[in-house]
């Protein structure tokens, strides 16, 4: 399924049970967004992560849309790349860890969303893993462990999961007493002292 058929998917559950969460997703990213973040990669955007940006570029506020991160704008994007690659320069942080085989940062790495500094990227090694999804975590660096598929079958896996339940990795779609989505993990049953109760599926 391609990225626009699954946004189709997650605007249509949002907007059936979760108006204010769908609301919060911003417009679509101009051609001069894409091509500014391209021109901070040094490489094109990823096709699959340009065609969702030009879905939606980001959101309007903050919000717990995604089992993992907020997914970002073009320019934070940017930002968070920049941001990665200085501190890796400072840090040896391009240099596998020795226990995991991975780096704390690659260029190669592209974020899409982020989450008090974990970020989701693509990740654009060549290789068998070319286009995998992973985790650069702040504190720890690369963790492609769970085996996250290429963005269009991720987004496809949120869609999936909203329309007919189940977890995407290891967080399950709730609903707040607002009725905003929030991801968290099987068996929650509250957010910050008010009640959280499962997410309805499609019907």
């Amino acid at each position: 399924m391609s990225v626009h058929a699954a946004w189709e998917r997650i605007e249509r559950w949002m907007a059936r049970h979760a108006p204010r969460s769908l609301a919060l997703l911003a417009p679509p990213a101009t051609p001069a967004d894409i091509a500014a973040l391209d021109a901070v990669l040094r490489f094109e955007t990823p096709p699959a992560l340009a065609e969702s940006l030009r879905r939606h570029n980001g959101l309007t506020g903050r919000a717990n849309l995604f089992p993992d991160a907020a997914p970002l704008s073009a320019t934070s994007i940017a930002e968070h790349y920049e941001t990665c690659m200085d501190v890796a320069e400072d840090v040896n942080g391009f240099d596998p860890d020795p226990e995991t085989g991975e780096p704390w940062w690659d260029p190669w790495w592209v974020p899409f969303c982020a989450d008090n500094g974990d970020a989701l990227v693509v990740d654009l090694r060549p290789g068998p893993g070319h286009g995998r999804l992973g985790m650069a975590r702040h504190a720890a660096g690369g963790d492609f462990t769970d085996g996250y598929p290429p963005l269009g079958p991720y987004l496809t896996a949120i869609a999936d999961t909203l329309d007919h339940g189940g977890t995407v990795g290891s967080r399950h779609p709730y609903l707040t007493v607002d009725d905003e989505l929030w991801w968290s993990l099987p068996g929650g049953t509250g957010l910050n002292g008010t009640p959280l109760r499962p997410a309805p599926r499609l019907r």
